[in-house]
């Protein structure tokens, strides 16, 4: 498992820690800042990996050409 997949499983046990309403305020609070945080770190990564993410296309000639991937094209 990769540090991402990490993160987002501990953001669902997060999930379901605030969802039962059996923490205190305070335990509440802290468990939001942490997945505040993580969710933060989780975008980072995403957007790290979106700009290692490059489409090989070849063109006419036989030429590959690379460009950048395009989420709303695929």
């Amino acid at each position: 498992m990769n540090d991402f997949e990490k993160m987002m499983a501990e953001l669902n046990e997060i999930t379901e820690k605030l969802e039962s309403g059996e923490l205190s305020l305070s335990e509440s609070m802290a468990l939001f800042e942490k997945g505040v945080e993580l969710t933060r770190k989780c975008g980072e990564l995403l957007n790290e990996a979106k700009q290692k993410i490059v489409k090989i296309t070849e063109e006419a000639d036989g030429n590959v050409k690379e460009t950048p991937f395009d989420v709303e094209e695929a």
